[in-house]
């Protein structure tokens, strides 16, 4: 029963090294660790379905391709020469399955990935810092707040000192409404 199975699933490793490079580097790519942790907080809630189905299917992706063997199984050409009645068949295909080049995928989309994450980290960072800034400008102004006399005890004086755009400037605008009238 053994010499009857399918032979030909794989390439041995003397036949043609490319499709086993090929076959490892798919292995390689799929058994990177991904951070699912971290993918899973930014995942809003609306999406968590679409994200489980996800992380259902790469699971099971992974699984089906760390179950396959490392090295690939050798094909018995002598036992189909002898089981095909047409001679010179089997000779015909291992020589055509030996010529078989089979290419790699060239990888071009990792590199503007990585430049469009070094940019967003820097435009991130750029805005973590402007933040920054802005809070303690809301720090200061809400200390401001917080110390000033209340309104139902403060004077024209005090108004105009704390908040100096309410003052009125009777010599830049010495009638009524006391504004430009640009501005009204």
């Amino acid at each position: 029963m053994k010499k009857k199975q399918f032979r030909c699933s794989a390439l041995s490793q003397s036949t043609l090294s490319d499709s086993e490079r090929v076959r490892m580097s798919g292995r390689r790519v799929a058994l990177k660790a991904l951070d699912w942790v971290a993918f899973a907080e930014r995942v809003p809630p609306n999406q968590r379905a679409m994200f489980n189905a996800l992380k259902t299917r790469s699971d099971a992706i992974a699984a089906k391709l760390t179950s396959l063997p490392e090295t690939p199984a050798a094909i018995d050409w002598s036992y189909y020469r002898g089981a095909v009645a047409k001679a010179g068949m089997v000779d015909d295909f291992e020589k055509k399955f030996q010529a078989l080049q089979i290419p790699e995928p060239v990888d071009t989309q990792t590199s503007a990935i990585s430049a469009q994450e070094a940019e967003s980290n820097k435009s991130a960072a750029a805005y973590i810092e402007g933040s920054k800034a802005r809070i303690a400008g809301y720090e200061a102004q809400l200390s401001k707040f917080q110390n000033m006399i209340p309104f139902d005890q403060m004077t024209i004086e005090d108004l105009n000192d704390t908040f100096p755009e309410t003052k009125l400037d009777k010599v830049k605008n010495p009638y009524w409404p006391n504004k430009p009238i640009a501005d009204l």
